[in-house]
Formats: structure tokens, sequence, C-alpha cells
């Protein structure tokens, strides 16, 4: 069985599990805020449950891809929508600051350095 490590706790699932799914069942929401209410639900066209994983994970889906393509996100953050992605080995998650959770270290450098979002 896979583990998820989030916020310092192992949660164990079964093999191909969703993410978000393993996540809400924890009682460790994969949203910031507001987005606990306003997000659609898992089915991929919101990005409020976009995190950051480390551990073998498969490549982005034609619905993700399309949703990290759109801003405030960006394909080429690594962020995964964790209602699109299917645990298959041991993953650490993590969530970063945001409506989207879009604030990683590399965006908020470009904040610091442009004004801009």
């Amino acid at each position: 069985m896979p583990t998820v490590t989030v916020h310092g706790r192992d949660l164990e699932c079964e093999r191909g599990a969703v993410l978000r799914d393993v996540l809400l069942e924890a009682d460790e929401s994969p949203h910031n805020g507001r987005a606990d209410a306003l997000n659609c639900r898992g089915l991929g066209t919101c990005g409020t449950c976009a995190v950051a994983v480390s551990g073998e994970v498969g490549e982005l889906g034609p619905r993700e891809r399309l949703r990290l393509s759109v801003p405030p996100h960006n394909v080429d953050s690594g962020l995964r929508l964790a209602c699109q992605l299917r645990v298959e080995d041991d993953l650490v998650v993590e969530k970063y600051p945001g409506f989207w959770g879009q604030h990683t270290d590399q965006t908020k450098e470009k904040e610091e350095d442009t004004g801009e979002p």
C-alpha cells in the first residue's frame, strides 16, 4: 500500500486512489481558505487543489495539463492537481499558499521582482 505524507502525517491508501480523495478522507484538505467550499469537486476544472508532489507520479493528463496551462497556474511550475493524480507509489504532498495554491517559491520570487502575481 502506498503512503501519502502530508503535514507530517502518513496516510496509507490503495494503489490507484485519487490523491484528492485520500486527503479529504483524512481531513487534510487539498484546498486553501474559501476554496474548501468553492471548488469543482474533483472535475479538474478549477485548479484549487494544486499541490507539489515528491515521489513517482504519472504524466499530466489532458485535463490536468489544460487547467495548469491557464493563469494563475503555469504548467512548468511542477504543481499537480490532487483531483487528477492517482497514487501509485509513496508520495510527499505540500500545499502552497494562495487561493489556487499557486504561490510556489518560484512564483513568490517573480512577484517580489516584478510586483505582479
